[in-house]
């Protein structure tokens, strides 16, 4: 199982952090260790003193696939869930002003929390998904799948072109405005389709 993630998917969120717009998907990737499982809480690592949210919608990769053409991509996710990018800034930051790769900012264990999936057929519209996440009961993300710069099946087709996708594989899709920072006991719950996927804890 691998962990895909797109970046600068949606239009305020390059602009909250002055990005330029990207012209194809961008993507990198966490490995399975970054998997943050339901019930376990999220400890905020040693290494970093800027821990930030970015709230994602997820795909379920359901068969393996190879350069997928754009229209048969929907065949290839079955389900959608939430999940957390944590990023930790400003590792992420030093690492770009040196000109370094950056995985050392993204792709460290519980990184990748996801809540539960909810199945493409119980979805009215998949170009048109809410999603967000309360911090400590208070709404801090919400954003909406047609806002995407570029949609699901865009982003399958992509990567599937790169990266051979393996059944069980998640997609992270891109967050919308208004990441953050985290601090140990905040609570962060998960919202999809305005129902709760998942909640945990930072300790």
């Amino acid at each position: 199982m691998k962990i895909i993630c797109i970046g600068r998917n949606y239009l305020a969120h390059i602009e909250e952090l002055d990005r330029d717009l990207p012209t194809k998907p961008l993507f990198f990737m966490k490995p399975a260790s970054a998997l943050l499982l339901p019930h376990n809480p999220f400890f905020y690592p040693d290494f970093s003193k800027e821990i930030n949210y970015e709230t994602e919608l997820v795909l379920r990769i359901c068969k393996p696939g190879r350069s997928i053409a754009e229209k048969f991509a929907h065949k290839y996710y079955d389900a959608i869930s939430v999940g957390i990018d944590f990023t930790a800034r400003d590792l992420q930051r030093e690492c770009i002003a040196k000109g370094h790769p950056w995985e050392i900012a993204k792709s460290f264990d519980s990184s990748a929390p996801i809540g539960e999936f909810k199945k493409i057929s119980e979805l009215k519209d998949v170009q048109n998904i809410e999603f967000g996440m309360k911090l400590n009961d208070e709404w801090v993300q919400q954003g909406n799948s047609h806002d995407m710069i570029f949609d699901f099946n865009r982003i399958v087709s992509y990567v599937s072109h790169f990266v051979t996708l393996k059944e069980g594989d998640y997609i992270f899709t891109g967050t919308p405005r208004g990441v953050g920072e985290v601090h140990v006991g905040d609570k962060l719950e998960l919202f999809l389709e305005g129902e709760s996927v998942f909640w945990f804890r930072v300790k």
